[in-house]
């Protein structure tokens, strides 16, 4: 083993862009070896080559499909022989507006990519390493989920429920696998861009920090619960947002 390699693998879901390509280059940094899935073979492919071939391996599929989910565990496990982290950063938001006007079919959609298969991952690689071996869950939350969304409802009802995953699996899962979330502000990312495009001066206007995230904000908090240096942490969110919450009452 050389004094780059951790001897660690870890999963990275929705992992080939934005958020979850940041966390993936973080821990390929790190020293760990990592896998991460999309939707997209061609942009799974450049990221891998980016990552390094010799670090990183991709599983293209649908974040929701359980044959893709089941594919993803048993690929990792083939070609790394454990899978010791898992991040669960797949996610959709098709919608923007009311929710008193929104399709249910949509919404259950949204509840599929972005609670349900985490909770599959998550049953997957407890099933597969973490429950002999033990681990760490990084679940990629939202400040949506902290309070009201105007316009992006859905989606931040299902982050809301992701918070409470995070806590149902930490309880469940101890002591063997801490299971920790991340709750970010708008980060500059192509999945948040009508978020801030075409009005960014105004969206940064309420960041203490003055700017949007980058990925690498996230980044460095999911190496972090995905770390020994957290060995006490589990069942907790930390909200990443630049200070935006200090001027929530303003």
């Amino acid at each position: 083993m050389t004094q780059q390699d951790t001897g660690r693998v870890a999963l990275v879901t929705g992992g080939s862009r934005g958020i979850g390509y940041g966390i993936a280059e973080a821990l390929v940094a790190r020293g760990d070896r990592v896998c991460i899935t999309g939707r997209n073979e061609d942009s799974l492919k450049e990221a891998v080559e980016q990552l390094g071939a010799d670090r990183a391996m991709y599983v293209a599929g649908k974040a929701h499909d359980e044959e893709h989910q089941a594919a993803a565990v048993d690929r990792v496990m083939e070609a790394y022989g454990r899978v010791d982290h898992l991040v669960n950063n797949a996610g959709t938001n098709p919608v923007f507006g009311p929710l008193a006007e929104l399709d249910l079919g949509v919404a259950r959609k949204i509840y599929e990519t972005n609670v349900v298969s985490a909770l599959g991952f998550a049953q997957r690689t407890w099933a597969a390493w973490q429950r002999e071996n033990g681990g760490t869950v990084v679940n990629i939350a939202s400040i949506a989920g902290l309070s009201a969304s105007p316009f992006v409802g859905a989606y931040g009802m299902s982050k809301a429920a992701m918070i409470n995953l995070t806590q149902q699996l930490a309880q469940e899962l101890a002591p063997a696998v801490r299971v920790n979330a991340l709750a970010p502000a708008v980060v500059k990312t192509r999945f948040a861009a009508a978020l801030y495009e075409g009005r960014e001066a105004e969206a940064v206007a309420r960041y203490p920090m003055q700017r949007l995230g980058a990925p690498e904000d996230v980044a460095g908090a999911a190496v972090f619960f995905s770390s020994g240096e957290s060995r006490w942490i589990t069942g907790q969110t930390l909200v990443v947002d630049g200070g935006l919450f200090l001027n929530a009452g303003v």
